[in-house]
């Protein structure tokens, strides 16, 4: 017996032992691509003049610092060719407008200079259906245990529409995203929802639906079914590369990461019970 609980004891120390041992692993690390993080959203009730554009690069994988990009020149024009110019913040990679104008279904041109390449997008501002009531349920998920919440708008009858739902939870530092069509409850009442077992009484939570382009659509689907629904923005790092709408007009092999979308938004914002 005294032999068996020594055998044991060695095999249990050698074990923990190399559990122990430090492997290095050798990543091989790309050339930095521009990321632009181009969301015009407009909020329902709102002038929806002041917009930010963010510029910055991929870096290594083991990096904690996002490089940012700086003197860039970035403007957004409509299809009566107003201009609206985005100028940088105290060199913080974030380029401000204050005089934007948004307009439903109008075609908007995107185009950002940085060392040497000219980058542009062509995209149109989307309406959404405003949220009418939010209801909860405690009963929700597969185990009949978890909280529920249901944010209900009409959508309308006469016209294709895609959405963006956009949750973030006052206990939690990521958000969860997820797209849809009305394919199948147009001209309905239809909801977005959320399960969640963490949730507790005062938890907070915000929801924002975005009306969305077709094309917008289907580049959020792919990003969200790769990186998963509970990521930190759109724009995080997923494990594939997905090429947004931005192109690269000086050299289309060096192509930005990111997407230019315009969204009329509706939001609120509900306390757990």
């Amino acid at each position: 017996m005294r032999k068996l609980v020594f055998l044991i004891a060695f095999f249990t120390s050698l074990f923990f032992t190399s559990c122990e041992e430090v492997v290095d692993v050798d990543l091989d690390t790309a050339p930095p691509k521009l990321v632009i993080e181009a969301a015009i959203n407009w909020e329902k009730g709102t002038s929806g003049k002041q917009q930010v554009i963010k510029l910055s690069t991929t870096t290594g994988y083991f990096e904690s610092q996002i490089p940012i990009v700086s003197n860039a020149i970035i403007s957004i024009k409509n299809s009566k060719n107003q201009t609206f110019n985005f100028v940088e913040f105290n060199k913080s990679g974030r380029y401000i407008c204050n005089d934007f104008i948004p307009q439903l279904n109008e075609q908007y041109t995107l185009t950002v200079i940085s060392k040497g390449n000219t980058y542009t997008a062509t995209e149109t501002l989307k309406s959404v259906a405003p949220i009418t009531r939010i209801e909860q349920k405690n009963d929700g998920g597969f185990t009949g245990k978890d909280t529920e919440i249901k944010a209900y708008f009409t959508d309308p009858g006469d016209e294709v529409n895609f959405y963006l739902f956009k949750y973030v939870y006052s206990n939690k530092v990521t958000s969860n995203y997820y797209v849809s069509e009305d394919k199948f409850y147009q001209g309905n009442e239809i909801f977005s929802s959320e399960v969640d077992e963490d949730l507790k009484t005062g938890d907070e939570v915000e929801i924002t639906h975005f009306g969305i382009s077709k094309q917008y659509y289907n580049y959020m689907n792919i990003l969200v079914s790769i990186a998963g629904s509970n990521v930190g923005g759109p724009f995080q790092s997923p494990p594939a590369t997905v090429k947004g709408n931005i192109i690269n007009t000086t050299d289309k092999n060096n192509y930005p990461l990111g997407y230019f979308s315009l969204s009329e938004t509706s939001t609120k914002k509900y306390k757990i019970e």
